[in-house]
Formats: structure tokens, C-alpha cells, sequence
């Protein structure tokens, strides 16, 4: 009556990822959104102004969870290589005429 599950490693583990993602973009939506309600309370007095700095609060939080999201699907990005520099001082030739 013992089935053998295979574990999956995490990194193949889609549904978590999906459920990881999930969760953070509901949650970074939600608090920041409060938090630009609360600012457009604080400082604006118009209602047009309050919405806009809600909707600008809601539009950070989903682009930062769409970057997290972003490094953990494809894993964190690879870091460029360095240019070649000479450890020796270069010299400037003039011309003598």
C-alpha cells in the first residue's frame, strides 16, 4: 500500500513556482496599493490625484512581482563577462616632426 512518489526537485517544481508567483503578485498588488491610498490620502487633494497614485502604487507592485517572478522561472541572471584590460599603463605616442 506504499506508493513511491518520485520527488520532484524544486527547480522543476512548476505548480510551486506557479503558486510562489501567485501569492506574491496578490500580495505586492494588495500592499501597495494601500500604500499609494494611503500617500494620495496623505498629499492629494483631488480625487482624480488619489486614484493616480493608486493606480501608480498597484503598477509598482505588479511590475516588481513580474521581476521576481521573471528570476524565478528562469533562475537568476548570468552576470556578463568583464573586458580584457591590459594591466600594463598604456603610452602616448607623439609624433615628432
Amino acid at each position: 500500500m506504499g506508493v513511491n512518489k518520485e520527488m520532484i526537485p524544486a527547480e522543476y517544481d512548476l505548480n510551486a513556482k506557479w503558486d510562489a508567483c501567485l501569492d506574491l503578485t496578490v500580495r505586492r498588488f494588495v500592499y501597495s496599493s494601500f500604500a499609494g491610498a494611503f500617500a494620495g490620502l496623505l498629499f492629494c487633494r483631488s480625487p482624480l490625484t488619489r486614484w493616480a497614485s493608486i493606480a501608480f502604487g498597484a503598477g509598482v507592485g505588479i511590475g516588481s512581482a513580474y521581476t521576481e517572478c521573471s528570476r524565478l522561472f528562469d533562475g537568476p541572471p548570468t552576470k556578463l563577462a568583464l573586458p580584457n584590460v591590459s594591466e600594463t599603463p598604456t603610452q602616448n605616442v607623439q609624433d615628432s616632426e
